[in-house]
């Protein structure tokens, strides 16, 4: 098992950030087509991405400085559902906010994937959080 990191900086307060990781409709604007989120500590963590079935828990919700989600694919053997964590911390900064993912216990065989997918779904995150509207995703992991 491995853990891959990345973080980004977004043009607004970690406040509005926030929400993009803890509403249905926040995260839907930015990564997946559907999501139902319950951002308490072991409430349900599910979003659809390009039509794989993320599926876990949210593990730690503080408020606006972290969210920690379990995560995995339904259907998948070797990343099951809840078998990795997911942890998004915010830090404030003068421009707006650094928001750092770090992906843990990950299969060696997923690492490259959710490199990819983080990289390309982090920088909509940053679109989505400024305000801009996105149009739907047509991302797919690379083969």
């Amino acid at each position: 098992m491995t853990e891959h990191r990345t973080s980004i900086e977004i043009e607004a307060a970690p406040e509005v950030v926030f929400e993009y990781l803890v509403t249905d409709t926040g995260m839907t604007s930015w990564m997946g087509q559907w999501a139902s989120l319950d951002p308490v500590p072991g409430g349900t963590f599910a979003v659809d991405i390009a039509g794989h079935p993320a599926r876990g828990m949210f593990l730690e919700v503080d408020r606006p400085r972290r969210v920690t989600v379990s995560w995995g694919f339904a259907g998948n053997d070797s990343l099951p559902p809840g078998s990795s964590t997911v942890s998004f911390e915010l830090t404030p900064i003068s421009a707006g906010t650094r928001v750092e993912v770090v992906h843990t216990d990950l299969p060696e065989d997923h690492v490259l994937g959710h490199a990819q997918g983080w990289s390309h779904f982090l920088l909509r995150l940053t679109r989505a959080a400024t305000g801009e509207q996105l149009p739907p995703d047509t991302w797919q992991p690379a083969p």
